[in-house]
């Protein structure tokens, strides 16, 4: 814009502008000095244009020096005598008129220059300042944002702490003792059942305290007020639907400006703690018993080094260890192992640790007192993240009343057992009579083959192969006999049933024979072999046949007695002893 409009132009240098003086003068008095302007009578216009222009371009003082020169010029060339600086009297007013004009132009042209150049630097004052509040408006609207910014961002702030505050169970509060001033937070209020509209303060949190607590809340925090220290601690609150909130309330001190004394802290709502870790007491408590009552014991080792991690107390009464003196090393818990029982023991925790597998394993403890016990240990490993072994957690069980009781409960088995063949001793008796008595026969019987004038060798040979047969079968029936009265632990084994039911036929068909009661078999082929201790099953089929033979001595008729044996579901094996008795042929007779 100012370099459009002429009126706006700056003004040049001070020598510019004088020289732009001396050329308007100079321009004015050769114009009117050309004859082709037809001006020679009638200069004065020019001379006052050349002072204007030099005004307006240079200001008062050029445009002054402009006049002056026109003066000179308009004397020297216009008035008479020409071509000198002298002046006729009656030209002197016509020089003050036009003296009077050029200061008049020249002013007021000066004046018009000096307010326009006001105008322009006003002008430019007020474009700097325009630009000035620019600035300042975007300053203030990035100022502004940053504000609203920042109060987005506080109150997220504020947001996520009070959801944090919500979902932890965890108020903050300010305490200002000096004045007694108190701020809450909503979680504050939420966790003393306060409504927020109330106004906090210190009695309002001892109307809260259970009545057992109060005695303590209080000294606790008379101390923090005489002391100007922090607080920490736990303690009861009663609500008024009368529920009982545990709170954990700590807080900071520090003084402000005043040397008052001000707190800042936390309260958490810990009841839901209070109360898991409570239950954790029972349960721990109710493990501990019943480990206690099952004599089993619960530990954690780690496979490198094998330093015990967790022993719980059964597990110490078990190996005769004291919990006072700590966690027992490797080699004094193996140094309990009976030194029978070591090779594999050890074997067994290094298959686990290879093959990274369970184990379970029975074993003898030696207490230093001489005490032996019977254990039984269950392993199970735990691996990392990156499948590597590092622990194995298990338990250990003291089954020495069961070992004993197994040990008693076999020894009454054989003294059963005994009783039994006490009582079939007749039978038996027979049952080996008749093998001896046919082995003696066939002797005889072999001798005079052989005493003959011309020996029968054949004749001779077949009574040999009976004896034989007679003597094996014979034996084989005191073999039986005597794993019946056998002593020992069971031993479990893959057996025949089938084949444990024609032994005790073997034994007992004399028995049955001598009440006239017959035995029939309805045995079923290919059965599976079963897992199980022989003597016990021989028991077991024994005692079942014999019932069966005592419930139908007394009776008249029909006496017979049926073994079966058939595939049931599951991979099971049923066998049933069965007797048909009486003149109808009732049945009756348990399953096995």
């Amino acid at each position: 814009m100012s370099n459009s409009d002429p009126l706006l132009w700056r003004q040049p240098p001070l020598v510019w502008r004088y020289g732009i003086a001396v050329l308007a003068v100079t321009a004015a008095l050769i114009i009117s000095r050309l004859p082709s302007f037809h001006l020679q009578t009638a200069p004065v216009s020019l001379f006052l244009c050349a002072v204007m222009v030099s005004a307006w371009l240079g200001g008062f003082g050029p445009g002054l020096f402009a006049t002056i020169l026109s003066i000179l010029t308009f004397n020297y060339y216009f008035l008479e005598p020409a071509y000198s600086f002298g002046v006729k009297p009656e030209e002197i007013p016509r020089a003050v008129v036009f003296l009077l004009s050029a200061l008049f132009v020249g002013t007021l042209s000066a004046a018009q220059r000096s307010a326009t150049e006001s105008l322009r630097r006003a002008r430019d004052d007020f474009k700097e300042t325009v630009q000035e509040l620019e600035k300042t408006n975007e300053v203030l609207q990035a100022e502004s944002r940053e504000r609203k910014r920042a109060e987005d961002e506080l109150q997220r702030s504020q947001a996520y702490l009070a959801e944090a505050q919500r979902l932890s169970n965890t108020g903050s509060f300010g305490w200002k003792v000096s004045t007694g001033e108190v701020l809450w937070s909503d979680e504050t209020f939420r966790i003393f059942q306060y409504d927020p509209a109330t106004n906090p303060t210190a009695e309002l949190v001892l109307q809260r305290v259970h009545p057992e607590d109060a005695v303590f809340v209080k000294r606790t925090i008379d101390s923090a007020l005489q002391d100007g220290k922090d607080f920490d601690f736990e303690h009861r609150l009663v609500i008024p639907d009368g529920s009982v909130k545990h709170v954990h309330v700590m807080a900071h001190a520090h003084r402000d400006e005043s040397g008052s004394i001000e707190f800042v802290g936390a309260v958490q709502d810990i009841t839901e703690r209070k109360l898991a870790e409570e239950a954790l007491r029972r349960s721990e408590n109710y493990l501990a018993e019943a480990q206690r009552l099952t004599h089993a014991g619960s530990w954690v080792w780690q496979v490198a080094g094998g330093d015990a991690l967790h022993l719980s107390d059964e597990w110490y009464r078990i190996y005769g260890f004291d919990p006072a003196e700590g966690m027992p090393a490797w080699e004094k818990r193996l140094q309990r192992v009976h030194p029978e029982d070591r090779a594999k023991w050890q074997g067994a925790i290094d298959r686990a640790i290879g093959e990274k597998s369970d184990y379970e394993m029975e074993f003898r403890i030696l207490l230093p007192d001489g005490t032996v016990k019977y254990t039984r240990s269950i392993g199970h490993p735990v691996l990392n993240a990156s499948g590597d072994l590092v622990q194995f957690v298990g338990i250990s069980m003291d089954i020495s009343a069961s070992k004993r009781a197994e040990q008693a409960q076999a020894e009454l088995a054989r003294v059963s057992r005994a009783t039994t063949m006490g009582e079939l001793t007749a039978s038996l008796a027979h049952e080996v009579n008749q093998p001896i008595a046919a082995a003696v026969t066939d002797a005889n019987t072999c001798l005079r083959w052989l005493m003959r004038d011309r020996p029968d060798l054949e004749e001779a040979r077949a009574a040999a192969s009976r004896i034989v047969k007679d003597a094996t079968r014979a034996a084989e029936i005191i073999t039986r006999i005597r794993l019946l009265f056998k002593k020992g632990v069971p031993e479990r084994e893959l057996i025949d049933i089938n084949e444990v039911i024609e032994e005790m036929i073997v034994l007992l068909r004399t028995e049955a024979a001598r009440c006239s009661i017959s035995v029939r078999t309805n045995l079923a082929a290919d059965l599976p072999q079963v897992m199980g201790d022989r003597v016990q099953l021989q028991q077991v089929l024994m005692n079942l046949i014999i019932n069966g033979i005592d419930a139908m001595k007394e009776v008249e008729g029909l006496r017979e007695l049926v073994i079966n044996s058939q595939r049931a579901e599951n991979e099971q094996l049923v066998v049933s002893v069965t007797y048909r008795r009486g003149v109808a042929g009732a049945t009756g007779g348990p399953d096995l």
